[in-house]
């Protein structure tokens, strides 16, 4: 039996420009993406002489607790093929034609769910990393990215990680130019946001401003945070904005503690702000936990 290490970064969504609908009813999307340094943790033991297991579980610290030790709490988390970890190992296996073993897979959840920043597809990507490391690299990248797609829209960037304009239903990469080092604070409000909803909203509506993903990579190649900053667009931001005020609330005061920019990533309904200074952000985030439980201070890998 081995032990399987890999860390699963959340992504978010430096521009984000929808198009039509497509004939098999996913939307074409334009981004440019940039993973970040939240993660969740993905152990796997693989060789076990038992049946697949997963366990999904946070760490959660109970403040009554005189030791602060935490506690493992799997809330609603999937344990079992529900899981995208799961699937992503049974695609991998499928793929390769590989002789299937036991796996036990363990995930120490920290990126939220239903936030815009790919936690599902981040770890299934983990996993389809961490089996191709084992195994002697079977696949390719590409092909690692190619049956990511099969798993979900977030997963191919989330096995190539780093920056990238992501195109097509999520499929279509191109690596860019490493993004130069910010500090990213993330904060997510205790409401989430419909996916299908949101794009069934956006057919019907009139999107004034779309993203100059040019302009984006540009900047992000010059490595001018004020120029990343000015260059931010979320097609999907002002529709949630206009049901959940909290979203312009944390822009606010994100501006206000020194944001170059700050905006929605993906859905929703988690917003970042760019700094880039440590202290900043830092005292951003204080300020901000004291009104939201979710709020993370990181930066760009």
């Amino acid at each position: 039996m081995e032990i399987l290490t890999e860390s699963a970064f959340a992504k978010i969504n430096l521009t984000l420009d929808v198009g039509d609908r497509r004939p098999d009813g996913y939307h074409n999307i334009r981004s440019v993406m940039q993973t970040i340094s939240l993660r969740d943790d993905v152990d796997i033991n693989v060789g076990t002489q038992k049946p697949w297991e997963l366990h999904c579980y946070r760490e959660v610290v109970d403040e009554q607790n005189p030791e602060n030790l935490p506690e493992l709490c799997t809330g609603d988390f999937p344990q079992d093929g529900e899981n995208l970890a799961w699937r992503a190992a049974e695609a991998f296996y499928e793929r390769t034609g590989l002789e299937k073993t036991g796996l036990e897979i363990f995930i120490n959840k920290r990126i939220p769910m239903q936030a815009g920043l790919a936690g599902g597809s981040a770890d299934a990507a983990a996993v389809l990393r961490a089996l191709n490391r084992f195994y002697h690299n079977p696949l390719s990248i590409p092909a690692l990215c190619e049956l990511g797609a099969q798993l979900g829209s977030d997963v191919p960037f989330c096995v190539l990680c780093g920056t990238a304009l992501v195109e097509g239903r999520g499929e279509l990469l191109t690596k860019l130019p490493d993004a130069p080092e910010m500090f990213i604070v993330v904060c997510k409000p205790d409401f989430s946001v419909s996916t299908p909803e949101l794009f069934r909203k956006l057919d019907e509506a009139l999107i004034e401003k779309r993203p100059d993903h040019k302009a984006m990579m540009s900047n992000l190649q010059k490595g001018e945070l004020l120029g990343i900053g000015g260059s931010l667009c979320n097609v999907f931001e002002p529709l949630v904005m206009q049901e959940h005020f909290p979203i312009n609330y944390i822009r606010s005061m994100m501006y206000t503690y020194g944001a170059y920019g700050a905006q929605m990533t993906g859905s929703g309904s988690a917003v970042f702000g760019i700094y880039d200074s440590f202290e900043y952000a830092t005292v951003a985030c204080t300020m901000l936990k004291t009104e939201f439980p979710e709020v993370f201070l990181t930066k760009t890998v």
